[in-house]
């Protein structure tokens, strides 16, 4: 990885902040996509019981929560040796042809029921 991206930049410092301490053996992918998801909960818990879309966590919890969900998603990418900027890309490409502007506009359709949509309106009616 270079040096020049931001997120490659991350990815060497927890390289060598995990190796300074001789973690690499706890760093399973088992356990760091476990880890990531508790910190992924750890997230989400932050937002119980909130009541409603400006009643929000405090900031710096937030940041220090989503800091340890990044930190578990990019030890994981480098165990896994996944780009995630291009594994990023590629779902972004993916996610468009699934859910295109005029079928996906305004609405939280997953993309099945966009493909189906799409065949009822092009089969002619049954004659029953």
């Amino acid at each position: 990885m270079q040096g020049t991206d931001p997120l490659a930049s991350l990815a060497e410092a927890l390289a060598a902040f995990n190796e300074a301490r001789e973690w690499g053996r706890f760093h399973t992918p088992r356990d760091l996509a476990m880890a990531l998801s508790v910190e992924a909960g750890e997230l989400l818990e932050l937002f119980l019981w909130k009541q409603g879309p400006d009643d929000l966590p405090a900031r710096e919890r937030l940041r220090e929560e989503l800091g340890d969900v990044l930190i578990c998603l990019v030890n994981l990418a480098g165990r896994l040796e996944i780009d995630l900027l291009a594994a990023a890309r590629d779902k972004l490409a993916k996610n468009a042809e699934r859910y295109p502007v005029e079928r996906a506009r305004g609405n939280a359709i997953k993309w099945t029921e966009h493909l189906e949509g799409a065949r009822d309106a092009k089969e002619p009616p049954s004659s029953g």
